[in-house]
């Protein structure tokens, strides 16, 4: 008769012949050390990405609308690929958004700059 062994501690397991582990706990320790080792899927790496540029946009417009250099933003790790969702202003400028702080990268006195907005309502009814 085959012995089966915890996957997780490597206890004797008591009980039915198709159990794998011994306890709750060991299935989550196993779980969570299983999704640790793999490469994290399209869908995490792009949710993380998203609330990191949330973080760093909320940081530099705490008044509701500001400029800063390209640069200072993308060096904490913003990366301007990743954003939710989109508005165009009447002036045709396209501001992109993650959640409800938006930006638009622009070009002032040769540098790349971002002007950072916070989502409006009237934005809704464009």
């Amino acid at each position: 008769m085959k012995v089966n062994k915890c996957l997780n501690c490597n206890k004797e397991l008591i009980g039915r012949f198709d159990k794998k582990y011994c306890d709750a706990y060991c299935k989550s320790a196993y779980q969570y050390k299983r999704n640790k080792e793999n490469e994290p899927s399209f869908y995490v790496a792009v949710d993380k990405q998203l609330k990191l540029n949330r973080k760093i946009l909320k940081q530099y417009n705490k008044a509701g609308k500001a400029t800063v250099r390209a640069a200072t933003i993308i060096d904490k790790g913003f990366n301007p690929n990743f954003f939710t969702h989109f508005w165009k202003n009447k002036k045709g400028d396209v501001y992109l958004f993650n959640y409800e702080y938006g930006f638009l990268k622009t070009k002032e006195n040769n540098n790349a700059k971002f002007i950072l907005i916070k989502w409006q309502d009237y934005m809704s009814k464009n």
